[in-house]
């Protein structure tokens, strides 16, 4: 009894320091200490990343399913900005990560604020064309004429305010690669309760607030994500974080920019051939019709919530590789990489558990359409399938991008999703008659497949002499 007792102080110390981010150097001491460390505060991260879309869908399936597939079909074009803003995550976390551990954080400083400017004007553009074209993105995602019609202001707002998503990415990968992935989930728990509380009020119009409908979402979402970048630079501006920045550190650097850029580059274009697979498959379900697109839609979310939480641990076994690297210790990141890989198998099993025996009630929670509800719990059944795979598959891809290795994941990922993924998804939905059925089949073999090739690949140990 005593033991137990002791054992669980021990956890809810380390659960506070982990939160509380009073660790910021995962270079010596326990391995698994480093990954619970680092690990808790990113996998709450990505749990309230998750809400986001949680929250919204739940509110907007109770509009209807034309709301719906708005919401989907403008997530699915945003998902090139998420590569974007994924990818030059990867380069900046890698980079100041690798600083981190030479404890050069001037350095890391600068590379912070040249990676901010270059968000900065990136999303510019992204905002131009989501401005001015609104109602073709839609069509062109295969939306109804009346969806476009009634809903395409969610998605000029989304697309407009893209800004504040990439800050949101830039900024959070700048903690993250510092060890303070404990100010990352702060900024995202404040955005978070401000969407949760803004969503319904703005959606149904309750009390003294307007009923705007899909829109809603998108005026709450845009705006707690710009009260935590705000937050942010509080933190970085403000000396509350490792990396501190100064206003006359901002003048653009064409050398750090460049290096930013070859780092993330991989990373980019990594997320960019997923992205565009992904939005290959949602036009395919789209023709099955928007009960279909809506409990796939649905259903995907619902698979995000899961998946997240794993890339917080999958963010830090990248730090680990980054800080463990830059420290000399090539052998230390390797062990931390397959430590973390396996607690990931274990949790992913666990949920493929879940989806297979609650999978039709999860659904009912978010929809009570049948046809939508009968769609998205096949595509959580056979999902489930590839979920012990995928686990792999994550960690390894992002330990390689956090040695700065980004072209060996986008050469993995260039051939899963684009010789593989989309041929046999075409092939089985198409073809095959199979319809949406064929699109969730794909889906779980080319995961399996990254699994397996991320596997053979890294324990051949190249991305161990990486230099960035």
């Amino acid at each position: 009894m005593a033991n137990s007792t002791r054992k669980t102080n021990t956890y809810f110390k380390l659960f506070k320091q982990a939160v509380t981010g009073d660790i910021k150097d995962f270079t010596t001491g326990s391995i698994n200490r480093a990954i619970f460390l680092l690990a808790i505060p990113m996998i709450l991260e990505m749990l309230l990343e998750a809400l986001f879309a949680i929250v919204d869908i739940y509110f907007v399936n109770k509009i209807g399913n034309e709301a719906t597939s708005t919401v989907i079909l403008t997530e699915t074009s945003l998902t090139i900005l998420y590569s974007v803003a994924w990818g030059l995550s990867i380069g900046i976390t890698a980079l100041v990560a690798r600083r981190a551990g030479e404890k050069n954080f001037k350095e890391a400083s600068e590379i912070a604020v040249q990676a901010i400017l270059l968000g900065l004007f990136l999303s510019l553009i992204i905002s131009v064309i989501g401005f001015v074209f609104p109602k073709e993105i839609l069509s062109m995602m295969g939306a109804s004429a009346k969806a476009v019609q009634e809903n395409y202001l969610f998605t000029q707002i989304m697309l407009t305010g893209n800004i504040v998503i990439m800050l949101l990415f830039i900024n959070n990968a700048i903690f993250r690669g510092a060890g303070n992935a404990a100010i990352a989930m702060r900024v995202l728990l404040l955005a978070n309760a401000i969407n949760i509380v803004l969503d319904p009020l703005l959606i149904l119009g309750i009390g003294p607030f307007p009923k705007l409908g899909v829109v809603g979402a998108a005026v709450a979402t845009t705006t707690g994500r710009s009260i935590a970048v705000l937050l942010q630079f509080y933190y970085l501006l403000n000396g509350k974080s490792l990396i501190k920045l100064a206003a006359k550190q901002f003048v653009v650097q064409f050398r750090l920019i460049r290096t930013i850029l070859k780092t993330s580059a991989g990373g980019m274009f990594q997320f960019i051939i997923g992205s565009c697979s992904w939005i290959f498959l949602t036009r395919i379900v789209a023709e099955s019709g928007e009960a279909a697109l809506s409990g796939y839609g649905t259903a995907v979310r619902i698979c995000v919530f899961t998946i997240l939480p794993a890339w917080g641990l999958a963010n830090a076994a990248a730090t680990l590789v980054g800080q463990n690297l830059g420290a000399g210790k090539p052998e230390r990141a390797e062990r931390s990489v397959w430590r973390t890989a396996f607690i990931t198998f274990c949790f992913f099993a666990l949920v493929a558990v879940v989806f297979f025996i609650f999978g039709a009630n999860l659904m009912r929670f978010f929809t009570k359409d049948n046809e939508a509800i009968i769609a998205g719990t096949e595509c959580l059944h056979i999902l489930a399938i590839g979920y012990v795979f995928f686990a792999y598959g994550m960690i390894i891809s992002q330990a390689f991008n956090g040695a700065g290795d980004t072209r060996t994941p986008t050469y993995i990922n260039l051939f899963v999703f684009w010789v593989l993924q989309i041929p046999l998804a075409w092939l089985l939905a198409k073809y095959l008659e199979m319809g949406p059925t064929g699109v969730y089949i794909a889906i779980g073999v080319a995961e399996s497949v990254l699994a397996i090739l991320s596997i053979i690949i890294f324990r051949k140990g190249k991305w161990k002499l990486v230099k960035v």
